[in-house]
This record gives C-alpha cells, structure tokens and sequence, in this order.
C-alpha cells in the first residue's frame, strides 16, 4: 500500500510554464542570428555598395574569374577591357551583378 502511495505522489502535478520551455528556443535563435544572419547581412550590403561605385577605370574581377578594366559604364552592364590583340582591344560586356570583386580603384593607382 506503501508503495502505491509513492507512485501516486511521484506523478508530475502540471506542465512545465510556458516560459521555460519558450527560452531554449529564443536562445537558439538569437544565436543562430548573431551567428549567421546578420554577418550574412552585412556582407550583402557591402557587396550592393561596391557594385554600385563601380566606375570607369576600375579594375574588376568577374564572377567567371575574367580580369579586365571597366571603360564603359550603364546601370545594369559593364564594359570590360580584357586584353589587347595585334593593337585591337578586347572587350566584353558584363552583368553588373556577376562582378565578384574590385581589384583596383582610380582612388588607389
């Protein structure tokens, strides 16, 4: 009798609260967002900002791993000089979304 006794007295009353068992989720998340949202983020900005002063004269390197010096600019393409043959000069046209990178600025030759 003893020992039914004890059984009854084990059994949990009522759940948990609501707020401890909410924590451990908006503790993930914080993390999971410090962690890879916003440097995600950030990167995305600065990667916009760059694309967006890209100017004559600059020095880019393309999504395809073409280097070539920008002498023609619109708002969605770019006209990059990529080599010069036999005195005629080579030139392609790039989305300016598929440049990855700017090597070289006129500010800093």
């Amino acid at each position: 009798m003893t020992g039914l006794l004890w059984l009854q007295a084990a059994a949990p009353d009522a759940a948990p609260p609501l707020a401890s068992m909410l924590f451990p989720f908006i503790a993930i998340f914080l993390i999971f967002w410090l962690l890879l949202i916003r440097p995600q983020q950030r990167k995305q900005r600065e990667t916009e900002q760059m694309l967006k002063s890209i100017e004559k004269g600059d020095d880019v390197v393309t999504a395809g791993g073409l280097h070539g010096k920008v002498v023609g600019v619109t708002d969605d393409t770019l006209t990059l000089e990529i080599a010069a043959v036999k005195g005629e000069r080579v030139r392609v046209k790039v989305s300016r979304a598929r440049i990855e990178s700017r090597t070289k600025g006129k500010e800093e030759s």
